[in-house]
């Protein structure tokens, strides 16, 4: 489910930043991608709660120490590219 859902925000920020240099309202875009992302996130702690209550430490063990990182760089690399049209917009207008 988390590999759905994150694929889905990677594919609805690029719409946002096409909607953007495309002159057209990007800001329901923009909020679709930073909740497909948070949905992602979400899932994702629901696999590793999974894991938890089989205790299943090896694939703790393995998979979220390299998980954790990728999550962490992908939500920040999300939310900068969702509010980049904004931060834009601010800027042309000064």
């Amino acid at each position: 489910m988390w590999v759905i859902l994150g694929v889905m925000a990677i594919v609805v920020t690029f719409i946002n930043l096409y909607m953007y240099t495309a002159g057209k309202d990007y800001k329901l875009a923009m909020a679709m991608g930073l909740s497909f992302t948070a949905l992602t996130l979400c899932a994702e702690y629901s696999l590793v709660w999974e894991w938890v209550e089989v205790e299943d430490w090896a694939a703790l063990g393995d998979v979220v120490p390299g998980m954790e990182r990728a999550l962490w760089f992908l939500t920040i690399a999300s939310i900068l590219l969702n509010i980049a049209p904004i931060l834009l917009e601010r800027k042309g207008k000064r």
